[in-house]
């Protein structure tokens, strides 16, 4: 028997099938509907009530109890059901695909199934089979094939119609699936099952003649990538052990042991490249499918999504790749989360799940092989090696020390590390078109850039304005930061190539405290230490995280340096004491809640790897606990009249024009003040001359100090305050 040249011509053969079902049915109908047919589906005879009150219960009215089949129908109906599977079978031994044989393996459906689909999607061939359904319905209005139909034609006894409600439950294949609809007249709500009426799916009927573009429904939340974007000269860094299990794996997965892959470690782009190495091996897709924008849903409708995606994925051979799942929160979404996870029962044979975050055995569903892969990320020495790898493409003005300090600083992947620098070629073909030469300056912005931006949700970004100069403390101080910028400087290589990273198992990151008056250039160190390293400062609002609701204060503890791990940004808490404060006695409830919000936040500075700076006013209110992990503390003293002097005459703008006669050392010995005060002064200074001469005068020093003594609460005499500096005015401005 010759086979059929495509998947077309197999589904005509099958609708031809179904038209001969429903000329007999139409057929029989006309034999017992009796001759005056002017007003059939708007009026009912009462001949027919009385038909219909001594018919016997399952049967429809226009059906006899043993229908007998033509013979001539009968016969042709046999031919054409064996024409049909020899070329079926000869079409599947030349390897001719026939999509409606493929979605009755995909979704395991049985005949029955495979004649719902024909007889819903008729409709969509031609409009004709619309009138045809209301005839046989008894009812102009009823255009769409209705489960009572539905078993009249493949189901025509009571005992056939019972048995095959099974294949319109939620959990069969064309509910499950989504492959067929079932509606319900608006006119009549909460009809009975037979009162309803299906509809073929949409993306179906598109797939059975032969189209191939996703679902337009699922198209804002996924897409198909081809195994073959991942470049097979750019593996990644894996050991043996780690790749022949991932390949061992994906070649074993199967319909019948669905296995999830659970990738954590490295950097979302490299799970996904890891995803498609497996898929290479396996000669398939691979459909990506964004968790992060499907949660926004309501639990309906991430269910109906998940299940679009997942049927997209077999329709079109491919593995899924579910990211962003550190949306699915186990604890704050806990309904969506197992939606998530149950689906995966049902899903494909091979799917990846890129989250970092343990999944608890309980939750995993029977039936699949779940299993968490750790892909590490590339060590110090080995992002050095990629920078160099792929600035070399490109022309540059780099040192091998400052690629090396990239290397340390920013703890990218490979593919972020070549996204980075195309943002570096960026921006410097941006500022010299004509010799587009990336520099460092152009690679730390482009790393900054790169580094996670979700961490400006949860906290205040400062923008790096001083340098060295600004600040003004005694010299051990400024040793002791400039020590702390060392301690990230040669981090991988102390705790990499030195081996240290052996001897600890927690506590690599860098925690420091700042301690001092207010005033007194804490938050200006900050400042200077990311300007000096090329990180982003962030710093933390304490009205944000500290909540009177138990628990939430964990929460965004949590949010906050689950963010700042990917972040590459140092994370500072200003006024520290309010969350850091000493541990009391247990007195109460509300006492035993903030001492585990204090112990939760202790566990958290010691797992985390980045740099956490402490500032309070009160170092004896900070815990004790605390200080014993910390890796530096340094004093930020009230400035002696020394240091007063230094701040006086460094706070100053070099555009800024100031009379030369201006005493600065007199004001220094005079007022015993911090450099945010002094700050503050030279500010008000200045506005009070640009409103007068034009040039900062000892008097307006004079009226600014005595506004700051005010603001400050200070009380102000005559004797104390105004009259040395009407003399001292006076001699200025001579």
């Amino acid at each position: 028997m010759q086979a059929y040249p495509d998947s077309l011509s197999h589904l005509l053969a099958e609708m031809e099938r179904i038209d001969l079902l429903l000329r007999f049915q139409i057929a029989h109908q006309r034999e017992l509907s009796g001759e005056d047919e002017q007003f059939r589906g708007l009026y009912i005879y009462e001949q027919e009530v009385d038909a219909l009150l001594r018919k016997p219960i399952g049967l429809p009215q226009w059906l006899s109890p043993e229908p007998a089949w033509p013979e001539d129908l009968a016969s042709e109906l046999g031919m054409l059901q064996h024409r049909i599977e020899q070329c079926r079978q000869a079409s599947l031994q030349q390897g001719i695909e026939l999509r409606l044989e493929r979605v009755r393996q995909l979704f395991e459906l049985d005949p029955f199934d495979i004649d719902v689909l024909l007889v819903c999607m008729a409709v969509e061939f031609d409009l004709r089979y619309e009138k045809l359904y209301a005839y046989l319905q008894d009812d102009v209005s009823k255009k769409r094939p209705g489960v009572g139909l539905i078993f009249n034609l493949l189901a025509p006894s009571l005992e056939q119609s019972i048995a095959a409600r099974r294949n319109l439950q939620p959990e069969s294949p064309l509910l499950r699936f989504h492959l067929v609809e079932m509606l319900e007249d608006p006119a009549q709500p909460r009809p009975p099952l037979l009162s309803k009426y299906l509809k073929t799916d949409d993306r179906i009927v598109q797939y059975l003649l032969g189209a191939n573009g996703i679902d337009e429904r699922i198209r804002p939340f996924a897409e198909f990538m081809d195994s073959g974007d991942a470049a097979e000269d750019d593996p990644l860094e894996l050991n043996e052990e780690t790749r022949q299990g991932m390949m061992s794996f994906a070649a074993a997965a199967s319909e019948s042991h669905p296995l999830v892959l659970q990738l954590q470690g490295a950097g979302a782009p490299d799970k996904l490249r890891m995803a498609q190495a497996s898929c290479r091996y396996r000669n398939q897709r691979l459909l990506v499918a964004d968790l992060e924008r499907l949660a926004v849903e309501s639990d309906i409708e991430f269910n109906r999504m998940i299940v679009l995606i997942r049927r997209e994925a077999r329709l079109g051979d491919a593995a899924l790749f579910w990211k962003g799942a550190h949306s699915l929160n186990a604890d704050q979404r806990r309904s969506t989360f197992l939606i998530f996870m149950e689906s995966l029962k049902h899903g494909c044979p091979l799917s990846f799940v890129d989250s970092e975050a343990g999944v608890n055995p309980a939750d995993v569903p029977l039936g699949i092989i779940y299993h968490a892969v750790v892909l590490p990320r590339p060590g110090f020495i080995q992002r050095g090696q990629i920078w160099r790898s792929v600035l070399a493409a490109y022309e540059t003005d780099t040192s091998p020390h400052g690629i090396d300090e990239l290397a340390v600083k920013f703890k990218f992947s490979r593919s972020e590390i070549r996204s980075t620098v195309e943002t570096a070629a960026n921006l410097a073909r941006w500022r010299n078109p004509d010799r587009p030469r990336i520099t460092l300056n152009e690679l730390y912005e482009a790393c900054r850039l790169h580094s996670n931006q979700k961490l400006s949700a949860l906290a205040h970004k400062i923008v790096s304005r001083y340098s060295w100069n600004d600040i003004v403390l005694p010299r051990d101080r400024t040793e002791q930061l400039r020590e702390i910028c060392n301690h990230v400087k040669y981090r991988d290589r102390v705790y990499g190539d030195w081996g240290f990273d052996r001897k600890l198992a927690m506590g690599k990151g860098l925690c420091v405290l700042f301690a001092g008056p207010s005033g007194t250039g804490k938050t200006m160190a900050a400042d200077i230490i990311a300007g000096e390293l090329g990180l982003d400062l962030y710093k933390i609002d304490l009205s944000t995280v500290v909540s009177k609701y138990i628990g939430e204060t964990e929460k965004n503890l949590s949010r906050i340096f689950d963010e700042a791990e990917t972040s590459n940004a140092i994370l500072f808490f200003d006024e520290a004491d309010a969350l850091f404060g000493k541990r009391s006695e247990v007195k109460d409830s509300h006492d035993r809640y903030a001492n585990i919000e204090t112990g939760y936040l202790l566990q958290r500075m010691e797992e985390h790897e980045g740099i956490v700076i402490l500032a309070s006013n009160f170092r004896k209110n900070m815990d004790e606990a605390f200080v014993r992990r910390l890796h530096f503390t340094v004093e930020f003293p009230f400035p002696a009249e020394e240091d007063r002097s230094r701040i006086w005459e460094s706070v100053w703008p070099a555009a800024t024009p100031r009379n030369p006669g201006l005493d600065l050392k007199f004001l220094a010995r005079r007022f015993q003040i911090t450099g945010g005060n002094i700050r503050n002064i030279a500010l008000s200074a200045a506005f009070l001359a640009a409103d007068d001469t034009g040039v900062v005068e000892m008097r307006h020093l004079v009226r600014a100090t005595q506004r700051e003594y005010q603001k400050m609460g200070k009380l102000v005499s005559e004797s104390d305050f105004v009259a040395p500096f009407k003399e001292l005015a006076a001699i200025g401005e001579t």
